[in-house]
């Protein structure tokens, strides 16, 4: 009688790992939609989901334009010399004094936050439109469409604008990085 030294495989095994290949494709298959249902749909993402963006690259003085949320934001590096015109401004306010003072719109929501950087809206108050900058009789921005002009610090100087550009929530992940998380600020 011949006995076996070395187990050789069997139909029997090669039908145990064929099902279970099987089993574990059916698996997968059910199990990747269902978790893939609660990730969010980038639609949602877009429509309301914090966003970073790198700052590392803009110049002192130069403005830029971000898109959060489906609207225009601008993101400004100020020279010193804008910061010293952004607060000398502080009592000139008279058209809308909902966070009047340049601290108060660099500092609303973090509190680490950087004199340099100002972050606001980037639609005027008064139609909707988009500003020019570093534009206008106070070197901020100016509003083609009917004359309104802000500061460096994005409040309304002179127009028919009623209300300062509105300063999103945001904070500084680094100091490179700033994170916008919430809606603009409304007087």
């Amino acid at each position: 009688m011949a006995t076996l030294t070395e187990k050789e495989p069997t139909r029997r095994d090669f039908l145990y790992i064929a099902t279970g290949a099987v089993g574990a494709v059916g698996v997968a298959s059910f199990a990747w939609p269902l978790i893939s249902q609660m990730s969010p749909d980038k639609s949602v993402l877009a429509a309301g989901a914090p966003a970073e963006f790198d700052i590392s690259k803009i110049a002192p003085g130069q403005v830029i334009v971000i898109k959060w949320r489906g609207a225009p934001y601008f993101i400004r590096y100020r020279t010193e010399k804008e910061i010293a015109a952004g607060k000398e401004n502080d009592s000139k306010i008279v058209l809308d004094k909902h966070l009047g003072t340049d601290a108060a719109r660099v500092k609303e929501f973090d509190k680490k936050a950087q004199a340099q950087w100002i972050v606001v809206a980037a639609n005027c108050t008064h139609l909707g439109c988009v500003p020019t900058s570093n534009a206008g009789e106070y070197n901020g921005w100016y509003c083609p469409c009917h004359g309104s002009q802000y500061d460096n610090s994005g409040r309304v100087m002179r127009g028919p604008a009623p209300y300062n550009l509105g300063v999103p929530q945001y904070e500084f992940v680094s100091a490179t990085k700033i994170r916008l998380f919430g809606e603009a600020t409304k007087a």
